[in-house]
């Protein structure tokens, strides 16, 4: 398909060396996602302490990604999928509406530590959000909810990712048990 194609300014093989050649192309007009890495080195060795240490830096760059923090991503997930789970019926729609309903633990939870009274907090929270206000979240210091991201309370991304991640692979494994076992 024509829009997977991109373009370049230079297509060129190299040689680096010991017989080696490398195709290199610059000056991309695409704005790519993706990229390639030469790692070369005077021995084995050397070429995979570079490689250790570009996979280090990916994932510290990779932690840098920043989400609003305060509850919001999880509230606003939370009723996404509970009008999603209103468009399905039967068990799917129970369920989704069950994990939609449990990832509202976290602001309650987040609330509850601060001294809040986290009924009311996550209500209100629940209401900004339907209102349109994405970011809204707790704001522990003022103790009250606000823009999140104005107040610059960030969460990294992977945070979420593995939490949500993590809750949905233990209720799959719940879920998959068949039979529950009684020892005496």
């Amino acid at each position: 398909l024509p829009e997977h194609l991109g373009q370049a300014d230079l297509v060129e093989e190299i040689h680096i060396g010991g017989g080696n050649k490398v195709v290199s192309i610059t000056g991309c007009q695409t704005n790519a996602k993706t990229c390639s890495i030469l790692v070369q080195g005077s021995n084995k060795l050397l070429a995979e302490e570079a490689e250790r240490s570009i996979h280090d830096a990916l994932c510290v760059i990779r932690c840098l990604v920043k989400i609003a923090g305060g509850g919001a991503p999880e509230v606003e997930l939370s009723i996404k999928l509970a009008q999603y789970a209103a468009t399905l019926s039967g068990v799917e729609s129970h369920c989704i509406k069950a994990f939609a309903d449990a990832l509202e633990i976290i602001p309650f939870t987040l609330a509850e530590n601060a001294g809040l009274p986290p009924i009311n907090i996550v209500t209100e929270l629940r209401n900004r959000h339907a209102e349109g206000e994405a970011m809204a979240g707790i704001n522990v210091k003022k103790c009250c909810i606000t823009n999140i991201t104005e107040e610059n309370v960030l969460q990294p991304l992977l945070v979420s990712i593995s939490a949500i991640t993590l809750a949905s692979e233990t209720v799959r494994s719940i879920l998959k048990i068949d039979d529950i076992v009684n020892t005496r």
